[in-house]
C-alpha cells in the first residue's frame, strides 16, 4: 500500500497515475489533511481526511503553499515556485519534480516520462499543426514531459502518419459510425468490454438486432446530410452473429445509409473460433476486405490460461481462409504482458505472423482493468510471470519493418504492463482511418449498440459525449430513450 496526504483537491488524478505507473502492484491510496475540507469530486482514488501525517514506509506528502508545492517521500523532499493562475504550468512542474523524485527513489525512470494521458500523439500532432520542427517538438517531449528518445521520436512519426491518412477527411461534414455486437464465445481473462457470452444470449440476438436497427434508422434520418467516411462493427466479437444476423446487419447498412463517401468498412472477426466459411463469404458478398484475425498470442498454453477458447492452428486456418476469399486487408491484434509468456514467446509469435504476412498488426501492452478476471481474481494469478519491457516493443517493430509494416497510430491505457503502448502497425495504403479517428477526436463518431459511446466534437475541441446502457436486456428495453440521448446531443447537427 502507498499513501499519499494532500492539503489540497487539486491535481490527485496525474499523483495517483504517476506513482502507480512507478509502482503498478502496489495500491496508491490519496489521503486529505483538515486543511483540505470536505469538497467532493470524481477522482481514481480513495478519499478520507486524516489529522496527521501518515507514518507507513511509502507516504507521500505533497503540501500547496500559497506561491509554491512541497514534496516529501521517505527522507527526499523537493520545494518548487508555481503561479497557480496558470493550471496547466503548475501541473506539469508537479508532474516533474514528482517524477524526479521517484526516478531518484526507485533507480528507474518510465519511457514516457511524465506522461499519463492516453494519446501521446496528440502533442506532436498540436505542434506540427502549429508549424514547429521535429527538432523543436522533441525537445518540447524531452524537456516537459521528460520522455524517452525513443518513445518521442515513435510519437512524432505517427504523428506525421496520422495527419497524412486524416487530410483526406472532411471534419466538417463527415463522421463516422461505429456499431457494437456485445457478444463473445467466452470472456478472456484480462477482458473487461462489455461483452456476454453468446450461449447465454443465443436466444435474445434477434432482439438484440431489431433494437439496434431501430436507433440505426435513427442515425441515418438524424446524419442523411452528412458524408459517412469510416463504419467499424466491433464488439464483443460480431462474427458470433450467425450468417444470416451478419447479413441482415449488413444488408440494413447499405440500405440506410449513403456510402459513397465511405473510405473504409471494417469488421471486427477477432475471434478465431467465431469464424466460418459462411460468415466470410456474407462479409465478401456485402464487398467489405477490412476484417481483424486476432491470435494475441501463438503460444496454446497462454490460450488457454487466459481463456481464449481457440487454437493456435484455427487461427492460421482461418487467416488462410480469408485469404483464399479475396481480404486483402487483415489485422492481427497481439498482447504483450500475458501471462507465463516470455521474449522467446514473443518472437515465436512474431514468427508465425511473418509468415501469414498480414496487411495490419497490433501490438497492445496488457492493461489490467479493475473489472477484468485477471484483476479480480489476482490471487490466482498472482504468482505468474507478467512481463513486457521496451525489448519486448522494439522486438514486435523490428519484425513488422521486416514485413513493410510502419507505425501509423498509438494510444496508451492505465495499468499498462511496463508503462508501455499499444501500436498499429500497417503496409501502405491498409492503414485503419477509423483507429486514428477514435484516438484523435476529431471527427464525431456516431456509436449505436449495448454500451456504445458516441462523440461529438465541439466547434473549441472538446467532446460531448452520449452512452448507450451497457446491458443487453437494458438496451433493447430502454432503446427509445437511447434515440432521446442521440436527439439531445445532435440537436443542433
Amino acid at each position: 500500500m502507498i499513501t499519499v496526504t494532500l492539503n489540497r483537491t487539486e491535481f490527485e488524478y496525474d499523483i495517483h497515475s504517476l506513482i502507480k505507473a512507478f509502482f503498478p502492484k502496489e495500491d496508491v491510496e490519496i489521503y486529505y489533511t483538515r486543511e483540505a475540507g470536505a469538497e467532493e469530486k470524481n477522482v481514481a482514488c480513495t478519499k478520507h481526511t486524516v489529522e496527521k501525517e501518515d507514518e507507513t514506509p511509502n507516504h507521500f506528502e505533497i503540501h500547496y503553499g500559497e506561491n509554491e508545492i512541497t514534496i516529501v517521500w521517505k527522507e527526499q523532499s523537493v520545494s518548487f515556485p508555481v503561479d497557480f493562475a496558470d493550471r496547466t504550468e503548475v501541473k506539469n512542474a508537479l508532474k516533474e519534480n514528482l517524477y524526479k523524485l521517484l526516478e531518484k527513489g526507485t533507480g528507474h525512470g518510465l519511457p514516457w516520462g511524465t506522461l499519463t494521458g492516453i494519446r501521446p500523439t496528440k502533442i506532436p500532432m498540436k505542434l506540427l499543426e502549429e508549424g514547429r520542427t521535429e527538432q523543436e517538438i522533441a525537445a518540447y517531449m524531452k524537456e516537459t514531459y521528460l520522455a524517452s528518445e525513443e518513445k518521442t521520436n515513435l510519437s512524432i512519426a505517427i504523428a506525421k502518419r496520422e495527419r497524412e491518412l486524416l487530410s483526406r477527411l472532411d471534419y466538417q461534414n463527415g463522421y463516422s459510425l461505429y456499431i457494437g455486437i456485445p457478444f463473445c464465445p467466452s470472456t478472456c481473462l484480462y477482458c473487461s468490454f462489455t461483452s456476454y457470452p453468446l450461449g447465454a444470449w443465443k436466444a435474445q440476438v434477434d432482439k438484440y438486432l431489431d433494437a439496434l436497427e431501430k436507433e440505426l434508422d435513427f442515425v441515418a434520418a438524424k446524419c442523411y446530410h452528412k458524408k459517412l467516411n469510416s463504419i467499424y462493427i466491433g464488439g464483443g466479437t460480431p462474427t458470433t452473429l450467425e450468417p444470416y444476423q451478419l447479413d441482415r446487419l449488413i444488408r440494413k447498412i447499405r440500405c440506410s445509409f449513403d456510402l459513397s463517401d465511405c473510405l473504409e468498412f471494417t469488421v471486427e472477426a477477432g475471434r478465431p473460433d467465431s469464424i466460418t466459411e459462411e460468415k466470410l463469404k456474407v462479409l465478401r458478398n456485402h464487398g467489405i476486405s477490412r476484417i481483424s484475425i486476432n491470435p494475441q498470442t501463438m503460444k496454446q498454453e497462454t490460450l488457454d490460461i487466459i481463456g481464449r477458447h481457440h487454437t493456435v492452428e484455427q487461427t492460421v486456418e482461418s487467416f488462410r481462409l480469408a485469404r483464399k476469399l479475396g481480404f486483402d486487408n487483415i489485422n492481427m491484434d497481439l498482447i504483450m504482458g500475458l501471462p507465463e509468456e516470455d521474449i522467446e514467446d514473443v518472437r515465436h509469435t512474431m514468427e508465425m505472423l511473418k509468415e501469414l504476412d498480414p496487411d495490419n498488426i497490433t501490438i497492445h501492452s496488457l492493461a489490467i482493468k479493475r473489472a477484468a478476471r485477471l484483476n479480480i481474481y489476482k490471487e490466482r494469478y498472482e504468482r505468474m510471470q507478467m512481463v513486457n519491457t521496451q525489448e519486448h516493443m522494439e522486438l514486435c517493430a523490428q519484425y513488422c519493418e521486416q514485413m513493410g509494416l510502419s507505425p501509423y497510430y498509438l494510444y496508451r491505457q492505465k495499468g499498462m504492463a511496463g508503462n508501455m503502448e499499444n501500436v498499429g502497425y500497417a503496409k501502405p495504403g491498409k492503414a485503419g482511418v477509423y483507429n486514428i479517428l477514435i484516438m484523435e477526436e476529431k471527427q464525431n463518431i456516431v456509436a449505436c449498440g449495448a454500451g456504445a459511446s458516441t462523440k461529438k466534437v465541439l466547434p473549441d475541441g472538446r467532446i460531448d459525449r452520449c452512452e448507450n446502457v451497457k446491458d443487453v436486456g437494458q438496451y433493447i428495453a430502454r432503446i427509445d430513450e437511447m434515440l432521446g440521448r442521440k436527439q439531445k446531443l445532435f440537436a443542433e447537427w
